[in-house]
């Protein structure tokens, strides 16, 4: 039987899940943060991004069939205890972000409409993108691939205009005496933005060529993100300076409404940011739901999650729970608080999958796609997420600790109680 999503639209599933939350969300909080040191920050990010997506692409051509994304890998590599704990935190990581993307669109279509309702809005398309879902990942991925494609196009229209046809002032491109610490702080927005290049992994059995299709798909979308992030960076400081930025979830609108741009090219821009963040809580409520569902699978969740539709190829329950979460998460604070609070179990999980790496090659694994440069490039990222975690804020640090301690005794507990061997135990069913 023949797979059902080709690369292209296996790239685009993963794009729709990188460029919404970042160049149309977060890119202005960024800049507000770091100011010229953003673009530092963006190719920084990038290339450790890079390498995670190589790590990943091999861990995927090793492990196709698996839905779980990271956590998955975690759970074949060190066993349940592991990957039980960084299961969790990325699935939480990931149903969190639904809410930050979300208000993304509810920021850009108040300003469209001029009613200021942004968690309503974004309410509405959480519900509508679940029906979505619900139909089917075919239908998903389809629709998903027309949004990338357009959103890229109207994308490339924005930095013609900023770099193109608008004298560029060299005195936007500042930096803020907090810029030693804002350049850390930055990064949190950075490494949410580009959480999405996993997405893939989590429907890698459904891709033409299997795992190595799928991993192809992730490094692709990586390298046009990159691209994407740095040309936009810049573009947005071109039309406004650096220190007029703030944390706000529509920095583009309010790039182009502070150089007085057109009316027709800022209402294009908003109608691609709306494309953009529908496409990237898609992804996002996609990729948590099939994740949720090996969590059960495995056995370490309640046999509820993993009610799954055969004929739609849909983990039901999985997408119902990840957007209530969705739902809940949007009254936590501003965009920038929902995105640092989902950090702790994105870095967490990406210093796991660079040790899976590692731990498979040193038992000989035999993956069609491998990570070039190694072991070199996988301990570079390794020393590179703990250089990221410089720039977490307290709180998010603090409650990551405490969650994955809670969640260490919660499944040492329930192992015990089921007497099971802790390599791949089953807390459940």
């Amino acid at each position: 039987m023949s797979k059902r999503i080709s690369v292209a639209n296996a790239t685009s599933i993963s794009l729709g899940a990188i460029i919404g939350s970042g160049i149309f969300v977060l890119s202005g909080t960024v800049i507000s943060l770091a100011g010229s040191l953003s673009l530092a920050a963006f190719a920084f990010i990038g290339f450790v991004s890079l390498i995670l997506a190589f790590e990943l692409g091999e861990l995927t051509s090793l492990y196709p069939n698996l839905k779980g994304s990271s956590y998955s890998f975690a759970y074949e590599a060190f066993g349940s205890h592991i990957g039980f704990v960084s299961g969790l935190l990325l699935y939480f990581s990931y149903a969190s972000s639904i809410a930050a993307i979300a208000l993304g669109f509810g920021s850009y279509l108040s300003s469209i409409i001029g009613l200021d309702y942004p968690r309503i809005f974004a309410i509405l398309l959480i519900i509508v993108l679940t029906i979505l879902n619900l139909l089917g990942v075919q239908k998903a991925a389809k629709a998903d691939f027309f949004l990338v494609i357009v959103k890229v196009l109207i994308l490339l229209i924005f930095i013609v205009f900023s770099l193109i046809l608008v004298k560029i002032p060299l005195s936007h491109f500042t930096i803020p005496k907090n810029a030693g610490y804002g350049f850390f702080e930055s990064m949190q927005g950075i490494i949410f933005a580009y959480s999405g290049f996993q997405s893939v992994s989590t429907i890698a059995s459904d891709v033409k060529g299997g795992g190595n299709g799928a991993a192809k798909a992730i490094v692709y979308s990586v390298v046009i993100s990159i691209v994407l992030y740095v040309l936009v960076d810049i573009s947005l400081m071109a039309l406004a300076p650096a220190s007029a930025f703030k944390i706000n979830a529509d920095p583009m609108s309010f790039a182009l409404s502070y150089s007085h741009a057109p009316q027709v090219l800022l209402l294009v821009v908003d109608i691609g940011a709306l494309m953009a963040t529908t496409s990237a809580t898609l992804a996002m409520i996609l990729t948590s739901s099939r994740m949720l569902y090996q969590l059960g699978s495995d056995g370490l969740l309640p046999r509820l999650v993993t009610n799954y539709n055969e004929s739609k190829d849909v983990a039901t329950s999985g997408v119902i729970i990840s957007s209530i979460i969705g739902f809940v998460t949007l009254f936590a604070g501003n965009v920038y608080v929902i995105a640092a609070i989902s950090n702790f179990g994105l870095l967490f999980s990406y210093l796991v999958t660079s040790l899976a790496v590692i731990h498979f090659r040193r038992k000989g694994s035999n993956a069609t796609f491998k990570t070039p440069g190694y072991p070199y490039l996988p301990v570079i990222s390794i020393v590179a997420l703990l250089v990221v975690f410089i720039g977490m804020p307290k709180e998010a640090l603090l409650i990551g600790s405490v969650t994955t301690v809670l969640l260490l005794v919660i499944y040492s507990v329930i192992r015990e109680g089921k007497r099971e061997k802790p390599e791949k135990a089953r807390l459940f069913g």
